[in-house]
């Protein structure tokens, strides 16, 4: 097969996910048709699409485990049995069901997965007081993702079909493990910092900080990605909330250790699972 077109296809509030697909492409070297950045509240709005690349390149962050129920309502673009590298991206904890879930949601639309990766990235939750995964994805996994890139075009460029590849059921669990709700809680911001430029307002990919009031936030929108609280500028917002503050004391206790991407490729001469750290 000749890849001559990639689609790219990503929910990524804090630009992890973005960077790590991106990278991926870069190894690949070929033309990047459609940028489907499912972010955006504008996104929602948007209609079934068609994809009609040689390949996709689908990634997402990681919520406790799962995929964002954001991501998963969004993700709207239809494959016609097109070739799939899945990317999960997750706060350097565990990515448990998420990469199943992924590959889930991409059969289903559509898509035959040929290669699945899972790369830690400065969780979102991180902090200078508390970093967790602070910096990451880093030059070392970027190296890694242009390489991974690489690896998946001598693989596909080997195969007449993509149904030819043997790719075995990647990890995680089904049914999947139960999302975690945090319902209610949103940053706090500091009147006094905030200058009301509005940079919260134009991250938020639920639309949940409004205009008129950016000191607010809806509990009932929010999805707690963090993207207002990394995005401003005077450093206003922040989550304080007693139960998130434990969260982020916990994994910055215990998930701190270097963890470094894991690569699953399918083989038409091997059918066993290729994992590479």
């Amino acid at each position: 097969m000749e890849i001559k077109s990639i689609d790219l296809i990503y929910f990524s509030s804090t630009h992890a996910t973005e960077r790590i697909v991106k990278t991926i492409a870069e190894g690949i070297h070929a033309q990047i048709r459609g940028t489907y950045d499912l972010t955006p509240p504008r996104a929602s709005e948007k209609p079934p699409r068609a994809s009609h690349c040689n390949l996709a390149i689908i990634g997402s962050p990681v919520y406790a485990g799962r995929l964002p129920e954001t991501m998963v309502s969004r993700f709207r673009i239809r494959g016609s049995s097109t070739p799939a590298v899945l990317v999960a991206v997750y706060g350097n904890r565990a990515y448990e069901d998420a990469l199943r879930e992924l590959n889930d949601l991409a059969i289903l639309a559509g898509f035959i997965p040929v290669a699945l990766s899972a790369f830690p990235a400065e969780h979102s939750f991180s902090t200078r007081e508390l970093p967790i995964a602070a910096g990451r994805p880093d030059l070392q996994d970027l190296v890694k993702a242009k390489m991974f890139g690489e690896r998946v075009l001598e693989i596909i460029s080997s195969l007449d079909a993509p149904h030819d590849m043997l790719l075995p059921t990647p990890p995680g669990n089904f049914p999947y493990k139960d999302a975690r709700i945090f319902s209610g809680i949103t940053p706090s911001v500091d009147e006094k910092s905030c200058t009301t430029c509005l940079t919260c307002v134009s991250v938020c990919p639920t639309a949940a900080i409004p205009q008129d009031n950016p000191l607010t936030t809806d509990p009932n929108l929010c999805i707690r990605c963090s993207a207002c609280i990394k995005a401003c500028p005077e450093g206003a917002r922040r989550m304080d909330h007693p139960k998130m503050r434990q969260i982020a004391e916990f994994l910055h206790k215990n998930c701190n250790d270097r963890k470094e991407p894991e690569f699953y490729v399918g083989s038409i001469a091997d059918p066993k699972i290729e994992k590479t750290r």
